[in-house]
């Protein structure tokens, strides 16, 4: 079985166009983003989320922005640069992807100003590297899908928190690139995806992305994920991550967690999968992982129906951070990485190539 890849970002010559994940999965909406402006808006307001996808959408935003540029300088047209790359990072602080996108494109335009290059070239340099971004993005994800499905036993009932699928990338997903990669292979597998609250991106997402690939997969809410595995009906754990430190603690939807405690007490196996930029081994452990705090009216509301107590505090932390003793292995795309993670993370950090540890 081959799997289509799903529409999620894509460059056009006016505006980058981005599938509205607010509205999946009742309605398939794309917005087009014509300014730099538009695309940091959709960023904030997850039209487009996920570290992977957030990376890309940045970096295209700063292409965009730049296209529209009105210098004739590149003194101003840099002054514009700088501010333009500063929205983006001003957008979501936990996904490392974003920073590294940014910092990418900033190179791209230090070696472009460097060797002289115009006001014009600087233009077309930058919307080069940001669709390479793109590109090196859905090559990243089938390389960890690859990887990872050699993991994923045939018959296996494979356990997801969140969304980190097409949706979250450029195309075709890391924990679900992993299941699509056994898949892919010939493997037979079931899928139970965990709700996600307060914003349900597995209901909505991971089932969406899932059910048009053909994948068998059941909607569990949170609370129901220890239950299922104490009753023997989970094999494999598979999750994404927004952002890793250098000793293998990773940030990823608030959740992930419990769900990596509750596998370790039930003897499961814990994998994570993300692509190397969203290791970030300048950021020492866990408790450096910057924790995005949301709005209050996601867990207050569902669309316009309130559920909360009018009066009630409410505390809507995005993610949280699984500590790397609860972590079996990290799929990344250039290998897949075991304990002692700090040790090998900063050794697979020097070979571009896939190589397991």
């Amino acid at each position: 079985m081959i799997v289509a890849m799903l529409p999620t970002i894509a460059w056009e010559d006016d505006a980058v166009v981005m599938v509205d994940q607010r509205k999946l999965p009742a309605n398939e909406v794309y917005v087009r983003c014509r300014s730099a402006h538009d695309v940091a808006k959709a960023i904030r307001t997850m039209v487009i989320r996920g570290a992977p996808a957030i990376g890309v959408a940045a970096a295209f935003g700063i292409a965009l922005g730049m296209t529209r540029s009105k210098a004739t300088g590149t003194r101003q047209f840099a002054a514009e640069f700088q501010k333009t790359c500063d929205l983006m990072a001003a957008t979501r602080p936990t996904a490392v992807n974003l920073f590294w996108a940014i910092e990418r494109m900033k190179r791209a335009f230090a070696d472009a100003a460097h060797a002289g290059e115009s006001v014009e070239q600087l233009k077309v340099r930058l919307t080069v590297e940001a669709r390479r971004m793109h590109d090196e993005d859905v090559a990243s994800c089938r390389t960890i899908g690859k990887l990872g499905g050699e993991l994923v036993a045939d018959g296996a009932r494979i356990l997801t928190h969140c969304n980190a699928g097409a949706l979250a990338t450029a195309g075709y997903g890391t924990a679900l690139g992993v299941i699509r990669g056994a898949v892919e292979a010939g493997k037979r597998v079931t899928v139970l995806a965990d709700e996600t609250r307060p914003f349900l991106q597995g209901a909505r997402l991971t089932a969406w992305e899932l059910v048009k690939d053909g994948i068998d997969t059941t909607v569990i809410t949170d609370n129901m994920a220890g239950a299922l595995m104490l009753g023997g009906h989970v094999d494999i754990v598979v999750v994404g991550a927004d952002r890793i430190a250098a000793n293998g603690d990773t940030a990823n939807k608030i959740g992930t967690y419990s769900v990596a405690v509750l596998a370790r007490e039930h003897g499961l196996p814990f994998y994570v999968a993300a692509p190397w930029s969203t290791v970030d081994l300048a950021t020492p452990d866990g408790s450096h992982i910057p924790i995005e705090e949301r709005s209050a009216r996601e867990v207050t509301h569902v669309g316009s129906n309130q559920l909360a107590a009018q009066g009630a505090l409410i505390r809507n932390p995005a993610f949280d951070v699984t500590p790397h003793r609860y972590i079996t292995a990290i799929v990344t795309d250039r290998g897949v990485v075991r304990s002692p993670f700090e040790h090998n993370l900063r050794e697979l950090s020097d070979s571009p190539e896939p190589q397991p540890v």
